[in-house]
């Protein structure tokens, strides 16, 4: 039976007692059923209409009012050309925070946008890199980092902590990571995880981008076979979206103190190391650092996030682009798997977009605040 695994993202992950969530086509939970039942797996149905789930979110596009009274809507999920489009206009109305750039070309020959945000104050400054949707089908992360970037510009001129982030600190923020596999999650498949490249040998596209960095590549927690969606590629950084972001990052190591990625979903904040069961030498300012930002985040709504080093609380996985920022000199690596736990998964409705994004924000700003602070 082919399924689509949700949640852990590859069977190697799966062990007793585990709870996964799997997509089934319509006619495969005919036979799939019966067959947990017998089998004594227990099950629940969480979506039992996937593809209305789907259209329900999707379909109302051209009707609605897609345009809030200010101009652009941050609680719904836009498109890629929706979001650079954006980009393009706050990089005229706000040169005096913002500046856009590009660190390359995607596969398919798009542009890697990413917003420099700061006060050019001084000559140098330390910065925090931010990265959203590696993984094409987790539409909340790019909302946030759009949800950053508006609350970064609408309260810079009230809120003194927000002040003092925008005066000292650098924010380079790419909304879309993989634009190619978001793309193609809007016109062809909501749920396509990898990039689009082409295999040579295979009629299967794409890689796992947060399989592809050079750290442990291709060791535990990846796959070689181009089909599965934990592929890491024909070789570390084959794929020219990573290759680009690891360019950057490593010309700007020594300015660098921070890098955070946003995927979905789980409620967590992880930590290295992803590849393997160890400690990290600064555990403790890091650990500290986690502690306080998923307090801040329940402070908003309640919402609990599981927080510690991505091994040992979410699963073993080599190639990842936190530990990657890690082994190159970045003192503070954290990926956050922002809602939900599974109701709706990958479909997190539009309504939760708010809620999720201010509660996120509290977190960002935490472990910013923290940095700005005392260990580094």
């Amino acid at each position: 039976l082919q399924v689509d695994l949700w949640q852990p993202s590859s069977p190697f992950h799966i062990v007793e007692g585990m709870v996964t969530d799997v997509r089934v086509p319509q006619n495969t939970s005919r036979s799939l059923l019966p067959y947990l039942q017998q089998a004594n797996i227990q099950y629940t149905i969480l979506i039992s209409d996937l593809q209305k789930a789907i259209e329900n979110q999707t379909g109302l596009r051209s009707y609605r009012n897609r345009r809030s009274l200010s101009g652009y809507n941050y609680e719904v999920y836009h498109s890629l050309e929706e979001i650079q489009g954006w980009m393009h206009h706050l990089n005229k109305t706000h040169s005096d925070l913002v500046h856009m750039f590009s660190v390359g070309t995607s596969y398919e020959g798009r542009p890697l946008f990413v917003l420099k945000l700061g006060k050019r104050s001084r000559l140098y400054k330390k910065a925090v890199w931010i990265d959203c949707g590696i993984h094409a089908r987790e539409w909340i992360g790019p909302a946030f980092c759009q949800w950053f970037v508006k609350e970064a510009l609408q309260t810079y001129q009230t809120d003194p902590a927000m002040r003092r982030m925008l005066t000292q600190l650098y924010f380079y923020i790419m909304p879309v990571f993989n634009v190619d596999g978001y793309h193609f999650s809007w016109t062809n498949d909501r749920f396509w995880r990898k990039t689009r490249s082409k295999n040579t040998r295979f009629p299967c596209h794409g890689v796992d981008a947060n399989r592809n960095w050079k750290v442990k590549w291709c060791d535990e927690g990846a796959s070689f076979h181009p089909c599965d969606d934990t592929y890491c590629g024909p070789f570390p950084e084959s794929e020219p979206e990573v290759k680009a972001v690891a360019h950057f990052l490593r010309k700007h190591r020594k300015q660098i103190k921070a890098y955070l990625s946003f995927h979905a979903y789980a409620q967590m904040l992880l930590y290295p190391y992803s590849y393997k069961y160890a400690t990290i030498p600064n555990f403790s300012c890091v650990e500290s650092a986690a502690n306080n930002a998923v307090n801040a985040l329940q402070s908003a709504y309640g919402i609990r996030y599981r927080y510690g080093p991505a091994s040992s609380t979410l699963y073993v996985s080599s190639g990842s682009s936190m530990d990657w920022a890690y082994k190159n000199g970045i003192p503070y690596a954290f990926a956050f798997e922002l809602r939900d736990t599974g109701h709706f998964g990958f479909l997190l409705p539009e309504t939760l977009i708010k809620p999720t994004c201010t509660e996120t924000m509290l977190a960002v700003k935490n472990i910013t605040l923290h940095l700005l602070k005392k260990c580094h």
